[in-house]
């Protein structure tokens, strides 16, 4: 039985407070920019954050459904209510705060116990909240925080004038995503218990190699835009419907309903854009080279546009910086991506021991098991 643990909680505890701050920041640098007469700027930050918010209680509420199926309906009609604020999260977060608190600091886990024990069914409920916030926290890093990213970037880029409120808005964009893909990945780990643990090292070997491959395509797609509005629109919409179209190939069955599915695959096609996830569990040597290569060509191809239709850009210093931080965040990027898949990354997903519903009681005796959603949600 995987165990939830104090550092697990602390863990909780700080992704909790960066979320509250994260959403402070949004509504912080929004207002600056609509002071300063920026509209576009300050709308495109609200959509984000609207765009984000809906997704994640839709599925945040569709996901309590779920798991409450046959209970009370006055308590799922409240929920609802609270979802229709855009607080959802919140409940997500009480109930893992209260599971948490009882698994680490008031429970004690039996190694040869059942989970259906007292104390094992304290620390699944506790591992099941966080999972369920980790999921919800990959499709707003992807939603709203990278697009965010973004968005300062290419205004730094297209203006020159920075102001601190966009430095605060890159600063916590970068913290959002590390820390979602890392409690992600730690998440992932713990739904396969016949793998080894995320230790520290390989945690920023992981880390490293998201951050850099996404901020490289960040850069080239800032690039891009700054030199073409329509061609960057027309890129952007390409790689989603091609992201779509693969993610429609893989058949996933995340979700209970059709019209849920379809939600999500739509989701992981803009995932996709920014970064890869292997979305069935399968072996994806093949997938991720072509991806990254593909990425890699793009990059390539939009520094070498520059060259023949702005010549006179490249003697700017700031074209020559951002050029070079863009070609070397994606070398060392890839570079963690085959240091992580060679040497820290979970090889097997589909094991019996990772995908049973059932486990061994005591005394010869099974015990009926729920296999989480995690299962058929986007692995690594």
């Amino acid at each position: 039985m995987v165990k939830f643990t104090k550092q697990n909680f602390f863990f909780l505890v700080g992704g909790m407070i960066i979320y509250v701050v994260d959403i402070g920041v949004d509504f912080w640098v929004a207002s600056r920019y609509f002071c300063q007469g920026q509209y576009s700027w300050s709308i495109l930050i609200l959509c984000f954050r609207g765009l984000s918010s809906i997704i994640t209680q839709i599925f945040s509420y569709e996901w309590f459904k779920n798991d409450w199926e046959g209970t009370d309906t006055g308590k799922l009609k409240l929920v609802f209510l609270v979802h229709l604020f855009h607080c959802g999260i919140f409940i997500r977060y009480w109930f893992a705060l209260k599971y948490g608190c009882q698994a680490a600091f008031k429970q004690t886990s039996s190694r040869g116990a059942s989970e259906a024990d007292p104390s094992n069914f304290i620390q699944k409920q506790a591992i099941d909240a966080v999972t369920d916030i980790n999921m919800l926290r990959v499709f707003k890093a992807f939603l709203e925080t990278t697009p965010q990213l973004f968005l300062q970037i290419y205004i730094l880029m297209e203006h020159g004038k920075t102001h601190f409120y966009q430095y605060a808005a890159i600063m916590m964009s970068f913290c959002g995503i590390s820390l979602s893909m890392v409690d992600y990945q730690i998440s992932l780990r713990k739904s396969l218990p016949d793998k080894d643990e995320f230790h520290l090292f390989s945690k920023f070997v992981y880390l490293f190699y998201k951050l850099l491959t996404i901020t490289s395509w960040i850069l080239s797609i800032s690039l891009i835009t700054l030199l073409n509005v329509r061609i960057s629109v027309i890129l952007l919409i390409f790689l989603w419907i091609s992201g779509f179209i693969w993610t429609l190939k893989q058949n996933t069955t995340f979700c209970k309903s059709k019209k849920m599915e379809y939600l999500y695959r739509t989701i992981v096609g803009i995932i996709l854009f920014f970064s890869f996830f292997n979305i069935k569990g399968r072996r994806t040597k093949f997938c991720i080279s072509i991806y990254y290569a593909t990425h890699t060509v793009v990059t390539l191809g939009i520094l070498f546009v520059y060259m023949f239709w702005k010549p006179s850009i490249i003697k700017e210093i700031c074209f020559t910086i951002v050029s070079i931080l863009t070609i070397s965040s994606l070398v060392l990027g890839i570079i963690f991506l085959v240091v992580y898949y060679s040497h820290f990354h979970p090889t097997t997903y589909c094991t019996p021991q990772a995908y049973s519903d059932e486990m061994d009681g005591g005394a010869g005796q099974k015990v009926r098991v729920k296999t989480g959603r995690f299962q058929n949600f986007l692995m690594q």
